[in-house]
């Protein structure tokens, strides 16, 4: 009997940690009361407008096993041909989830985490969506996640609010996570990953559609991951429209 129960301990503990976190969408796994994480994901960013590199850096850190605080200090550099060429600071985002239902069970998991992500005014008046607005934003959603030993789920829906602008957005965010080695200690895993996000953009009437491709490999603290995102529908003008983003990214957890 005792060894049946740790075997069930052991399960859940490797559900958590079954496959690293999505690359361009959210998940509400939280692992680890008191740890820090540094990260990063760079995006080159190509529309008909033209290029935007982005590079935060990200400092997470989890007070509590059920809840995470963050800043995103972001540099940018741009090529726009509406804007002329540029760098400097991008909008600094302030970054807070709590985790408010988790059912554990062997070999899987279901968890959801209520968001909130604040963009400070600090970047450049770009009107380049997520990344340098030059104006306050505030987000609010909620994000939804299944995890078994052979497939992970993850759902995130919410609403960008722009209050001196024009881009309030509905957003949604879909994953699926797909383990390619089986689970093992030390932690070492490659996953790939297939995620959609659409935004409406309702008081211009503009809709996006797009969908990544990614790979990931983690270790035991450190995690490396490369996606290529692209258009699957778009209703915007033409000459605003996206092409595509190339992301690397990693991160340190301690």
């Amino acid at each position: 009997m005792n060894k049946l129960f740790f075997i069930a301990l052991f399960c859940i503990g490797v559900t958590a940690i079954a496959q690293g976190p999505p690359i361009t969408a959210d998940n509400p796994i939280m692992l680890g009361g008191k740890s820090f994480t540094v990260k990063t994901l760079m995006e080159i960013r190509n529309t008909e407008r033209g290029t935007a590199f982005y590079a935060p850096l990200m400092l997470h850190y989890l007070p509590t096993a059920n809840s995470l605080v963050a800043v995103h200090l972001p540099y940018m550099s741009y090529d726009l041909e509406d804007t002329g060429s540029g760098n400097g600071l991008a909008d600094i985002k302030l970054l807070g989830k709590y985790q408010f239902l988790r059912k554990d069970a062997m070999g899987k998991t279901f968890r959801m985490v209520a968001k909130t992500k604040q963009s400070l005014p600090t970047g450049m008046d770009l009107d380049v969506m997520g990344l340098s607005t030059g104006m306050y934003e505030g987000y609010y959603g909620i994000i939804s996640g299944y995890e078994t030993l052979k497939y992970g789920i993850s759902t995130e829906i919410g609403y960008n609010w722009m209050p001196g602008g024009t881009m309030d957005a509905f957003e949604t965010h879909l994953g699926f996570g797909l383990p390619l080695l089986k689970p093992q200690y030390p932690n070492k895993q490659l996953n790939l990953y297939f995620e959609y996000s659409s935004m409406w953009l309702h008081e211009r009437s503009w809709y996006q559609l797009l969908y990544a491709q990614g790979i990931q490999y983690a270790g035991k603290t450190v995690t490396v991951d490369l996606a290529l995102q692209l258009p699957l529908v778009q209703d915007m003008p033409a000459d605003r429209a996206f092409n595509y983003s190339l992301l690397f990214g990693t991160r340190y957890t301690f």
